[in-house]
């Protein structure tokens, strides 16, 4: 959304910081920032509202609170609108559909449709808006201002003073306010006066009740609508406003009195007229939300160790009431915060304003110790197994073109989950045969250890393809089904690991010794040294990659491999670990060659 810096200033006494200060600012604690543009003496902030903050944040008042906690700066209170002479009473609301969860009226008559002025039509243009009169312009800058959608009727083209909230007719001709003409249906929510439809509601408003330079009399809309409701409207539609955008990410219904005031108040300011009968329909309530956190919830779950003196500080920015009961915080939030659901939404505010910068990285420590499961076990068996016959392992998509799962996939041919392994094997087999000169294999085998998706439950298969026969077999059946002798002595190795141990996350280094031994010597005896000096960082068998004799000895040429789960290790590490093997070798009286 484009924020200007002149109108952000408007929510302040005190002068805001410079506009680049301000944009580090919400980089470093609230949002992206795509662009700064600067424009006249103003700056425009084109800022990256996220979803979930897009109910409140979408607006020169929201970024303006936030401008407020992130530098501490009391923002100004609007006086409350004094209230003139009501007319008659005969404005009828009657909502038909609860996907409008709030509608307000108000009639203003009187009013002088004239060009916007200077300072209203500049803000509006600053952040790429047009401007149109004096009353639409007011509509648009309250909504870019509070993030409340608004809309002006002629009230003198309505066939009553009486607004309907319904669905729209099957295959109900529209003419929108750019002329353009499309067909609604029973599933759009629409404005109606009592003859037709007036405002698809929450998309865009109809060519029949536009405000003109004719205009004397009003009635302003401030509502409240389900978020899905507009957006599937617009996109059947393929209308896609500025309205649209907000009410379909969901805007709370306790926003519209306040963008009421505001409109109210404004279109008073710049076309005159007299404010009169204002009807709100409203079923629900402005319920408060109470959050409870301790301290120590907040510092275990950010990483960091936050001063009480600062979360008090920045719950008091934020200007939310709280007390504090013992070890918890209780907090009250305001309506208008959807977005904060519980303690980790609070976390998260206390924790972005405080700095995510102070927090120092460490990784964490991984459990080296974690039971194997049986399954895993099993899964180790039928690889080593198989293997062991000569089948090389083929990992196929879980994503097929049909099955009994749908899921949403980008791909038309893959949004489904498979029901089966033999699909993929039967690709993988004919693939793998058209290559296997290049293996230099003279055939074919292959197997595969998945999941599978069919009669309402997941089940682990083991697929096999050799020549022509492809077949799958659950997991279980496939251990049960394997010659005994050979289970018993593969399954003796497996077992006696009796816990999992991950690789590690870091580079390993290598070290090569070849060492002169007196030919009657065997090379294990060399091999053992290495082992029991090669401390826990060798992280496998040394490796005897060459050896030749000469002269009554051998030389044994080994490669060694060490590897830390903690660090990169370094040369100053592992020259002294090399060094103590030198010395374990000469004892022995050999020689590294």
């Amino acid at each position: 959304m484009k924020i200007s810096y002149n109108w952000l200033q408007k929510y302040f006494e005190a002068k805001l910081p410079e506009p680049e200060i301000v944009a580090d600012g919400i980089i470093f604690h609230a949002f992206e920032i795509e662009e700064m543009e600067k424009i006249g003496d103003d700056t425009i902030f084109e800022i990256k509202i996220l979803p979930d903050r897009a109910h409140d944040c979408l607006s020169h008042w929201g970024i303006a609170k936030e401008v407020s906690v992130i530098f501490n700066l009391k923002m100004k209170m609007l006086a409350p609108l004094p209230r003139q002479g009501l007319d008659k009473g005969d404005l009828e609301i009657e909502v038909k559909d609860n996907h409008c969860r709030r509608y307000m009226g108000q009639i203003i008559r009187g009013v002088k449709i004239s060009p916007s002025p200077a300072w209203l039509a500049l803000a509006l243009t600053s952040i790429g808006q047009k401007s149109i009169n004096n009353v639409v312009d007011a509509t648009n800058y309250v909504m870019f201002d509070l993030g409340n959608p608004i809309h002006a009727f002629d009230l003198d083209k309505l066939a009553s003073p009486k607004i309907i909230v319904g669905p729209a007719l099957a295959k109900e001709n529209f003419t929108l306010l750019d002329g353009k003409d499309v067909v609604l249906d029973e599933k759009m929510l629409t404005i109606r006066d009592e003859k037709e439809a007036l405002v698809v509601a929450g998309v865009k408003g109809g060519k029949k009740a536009e405000v003109n330079e004719l205009t004397s009399n009003i009635m302003i809309e401030v509502a409240n609508f389900v978020p899905v409701t507009v957006r599937k409207a617009a996109q059947k539609l393929g209308i896609f406003t500025e309205s649209a955008k907000r009410f379909e990410n969901e805007i709370s219904p306790t926003l519209a009195p306040l963008a009421m005031e505001a409109i109210t108040r404004l279109i008073l300011e710049v076309a005159g007229g007299e404010a009169g009968e204002l009807v709100d329909v409203y079923q629900g309530q402005e319920i408060s939300k109470n959050i409870q956190f301790t301290r120590n919830y907040l510092n275990n779950l950010l990483g960091l160790e936050i001063p009480p003196a600062a979360i008090d500080d920045i719950l008091h920015r934020f200007n939310y009431n709280f007390k504090l009961e013992g070890e918890t915080y209780q907090v009250e939030i305001s309506p208008l915060r959807l977005d904060l659901t519980g303690p980790h939404d609070l976390a998260e505010e206390i924790g972005r304003i405080y700095g995510y910068e102070k927090i120092i990285p460490t990784l964490p420590q991984a459990d080296f110790h974690r039971q194997a499961s049986l399954v895993w076990s099993q899964i180790n068996l039928a690889k080593a197994y198989l293997s062991s016959q000569g089948f090389s392992e083929v990992m196929n998509y879980t994503f097929a073109n049909k099955g009994e799962v749908e899921i949403m996939a980008s791909a038309s041919d893959k949004n489904f989950l498979r029901t089966n392994l033999i699909d993929g094997l039967k690709k993988s087999f004919e693939l793998n045969k058209l290559n296997a000169p290049l293996f230099g294999q003279s055939e074919i085998k292959i197997f595969e250890i998945g999941t599978v998706f069919a009669s309402g439950q997941e089940t682990l298969m083991v697929g096999t393809a050799h020549k022509k026969e492809i077949k799958e077999l659950a997991l279980a059946d496939f251990i049960k089904s394997l010659p005994v002798d050979f289970i018993s002595s593969l399954s003796q190795g497996l077992t006696t690991q009796k816990y999992f141990k991950p690789w590690s996350v870091y580079p390993f280094m290598t070290r090569d010794i070849a060492v002169w031994l007196p030919i009657e010597e065997k090379a294990e005896s060399l091999k053992q040294i290495l082992k029991e000096e090669g401390t826990n960082l060798l992280i496998k068998e040394p490796t005897l990659f060459d050896s030749f004799s000469k002269d009554g000895r051998t030389s044994y040429a080994y490669r060694l491999v060490f590897q830390s789960y903690d660090k990169t290790l370094t040369d100053e590490e592992i020259n002294p670990i090399m060094e103590k093997i030198n010395q374990k070798i000469s004892a022995h009286g050999w020689q590294v060659r």
